[in-house]
């Protein structure tokens, strides 16, 4: 069982059934005011966004994945735009200037947020991946200094290619994330590319075992290609409690069919 509090919370206010991750709904990339009211009116329990400083003045945090660098709206409308939704957030930090001015916004709306709140970064280098990931101790820094009831998600950068040997996540890699995480009294959430899976079972398994703290996030890129084989093997052996599925929904009910779940 996950120490995560995330699933309490959705199945107390009566928005899933079971203590089951694949039952939570994600909205990608909700990065612009339209996108967020969508998000809003929508099924989904967990929004997700992206936080980068705008690059001209006012020099603030805003909603935008790179390579964008602008957008209409800002952290802050942002976060007032869903402040007293029963939503779930997910920030995914693409810079470290973003953090410190992020988490004061943070800390003066975190009673009114009413649903989990995940703060994601790529701390460390992963499978292919050659973007810098952000430092690991100067974000965890940021964080610990302000906000403690959150659950942080800490990832690999990664690449996935259609026709390139696409290496898994590896022990290096693994038990390097573990020395990160080990002396942290949060939830941590590790987000791993669906792609990536396959070749990544007995190193994955082995993360989770470190810590009942810890579960794993399921992602996919937009071109990426992987079966529903590659991840009902984690499904049918690891604790349904313990692992996301951020996936379109279509995958996400095609993995709820093969492992035999009513969707």
């Amino acid at each position: 069982m996950s120490l995560d509090p995330t699933l309490d919370y959705f199945r107390n206010i009566g928005q899933i059934g079971t203590q089951d991750a694949a039952q939570i709904v994600w909205s990608h990339a909700t990065n612009s005011k339209r996108k967020l009211a969508e998000a809003l009116k929508g099924p989904y329990h967990m929004i997700e966004a992206d936080v980068l400083i705008r690059d001209q003045d006012p020099k603030e945090p805003i909603m935008a994945h790179p390579p964008e660098n602008n957008s209409d709206i800002t952290l802050q409308e942002w976060l007032e735009g869903i402040m007293t939704q029963n939503k779930g957030i997910k920030l995914d930090f693409k810079s470290l200037e973003a953090v410190a001015p992020s988490i004061a916004l943070l800390e003066k709306v975190r009673g009114q947020l009413q649903g989990p709140l995940w703060l994601n970064a790529d701390i460390l280098v992963g499978p292919g991946g050659a973007k810098a990931p952000l430092e690991p101790q100067a974000f965890l820094n940021l964080i610990f200094h302000c906000l403690d009831d959150v659950t942080l998600s800490l990832g690999w950068t990664t690449k996935w290619g259609p026709n390139i040997d696409n290496p898994g996540y590896s022990w290096d890699m693994v038990r390097e994330m573990e020395d990160v995480c080990q002396g942290l009294i949060h939830p941590v959430t590790f987000p791993v590319r669906a792609a990536l899976l396959a070749q990544s079972f007995s190193q994955l398994e082995w993360l989770l075992q470190q810590s009942e703290r810890y579960t794993l996030t399921v992602w996919t890129g937009s071109d990426d290609k992987f079966t529903i084989q590659d991840l009902l093997t984690y499904r049918n052996k690891f604790d349904k409690t313990r692992i996301y599925y951020d996936l379109p929904d279509s995958q996400r009910s095609d993995l709820y069919i093969a492992s035999g779940k009513p969707n």
